[in-house]
């Protein structure tokens, strides 16, 4: 009698339920917390009954003649077109500064000088230049997600091993095939986190932006709401925000894993 394979199952782990469990209470107390303190502070903090109505109403009669989901694709195109303006400028003048240090020497202390000031101070003097359209809200938002991706690429071409670079010059590379085949690969996962701090950065950087003149975006819902004290409208654009934005951090986690698998597996 040949006696049959049977397929073990793999056991549930503990640690794996508890990671599932733990999203779904600190998420459940949320809500608890949302409802003590709207309990006695529903006109200044609406329940999420008054904010789901009013995302619904919101659904159904648009503001300014723009839709929920187009107030949404606003903000993305904003940050889209800076996203990919900052990242391919900021990776290139990070390398350039990171890798040739009479660069580094010439721009480095420019850089340094211009790094600290936030985005959001260059409001009054975009505003001043280019008025308060399209491209000046662009160039916010430009301006607060480049930082991040050149001082992460800046790091990560400054502190390539010495070893990646000595097997280089023992297989006779030249100084191209340094940058790209060996620099470049390595300092990934630092050009990696500069992006994703810059997405980050120019979601955040938009939404102030959008409170300028705007006429459409997430930050102007923020400001409607204000303005003509809708709280439910400013807490629904509040949490579209969020879920935004973390769908944001998703998506480049996602790319980076897919670009440096090796990071998977530290």
């Amino acid at each position: 009698m040949k006696k049959e394979n049977t397929v073990v199952p793999n056991k549930i782990k503990a640690s794996d339920v508890l990671y599932f469990v733990l999203p779904i209470l600190s998420i459940a107390l949320l809500i608890v917390c949302w409802e003590v303190a709207s309990k006695n502070t529903a006109e200044s903090f609406p329940t999420i009954t008054a904010t789901w109505e009013r995302f619904l109403r919101l659904l159904d009669k648009p503001i300014m003649r723009v839709s929920y989901w187009g107030h949404i694709l606003a903000s993305l195109k904003r940050v889209c077109i800076a996203l990919i303006v900052s990242w391919a400028i900021g990776i290139s003048f990070g390398i350039l500064i990171g890798w040739n240090k009479k660069m580094d020497a010439f721009f480095g202390t420019i850089f340094s000088f211009i790094r600290p000031i936030p985005p959001i101070a260059w409001i009054p003097l975009i505003t001043i230049w280019f008025g308060i359209d399209e491209f000046p809200k662009i160039l916010i938002v430009f301006i607060g997600a480049v930082m991040p991706v050149v001082i992460n690429t800046h790091a990560g071409l400054s502190s390539v091993e010495d070893l990646y670079l000595n097997v280089g010059t023992a297989f006779n590379a030249n100084k191209r095939q340094m940058l790209f085949e060996i620099a470049i690969p390595s300092a990934l996962p630092s050009i990696f986190a500069g992006i994703r701090t810059s997405t980050s950065t120019a979601w955040m950087v938009v939404l102030a932006a959008e409170m300028l003149g705007a006429k459409s975006g997430v930050g102007f819902l923020v400001v409607r709401g204000m303005d003509g004290f809708d709280m439910p409208l400013v807490l629904v654009a509040m949490i579209t925000i969020g879920i935004v934005g973390a769908l944001l951090s998703i998506i480049t986690n996602c790319i980076e894993r897919g670009l440096c698998p090796w990071e998977r597996k530290k």
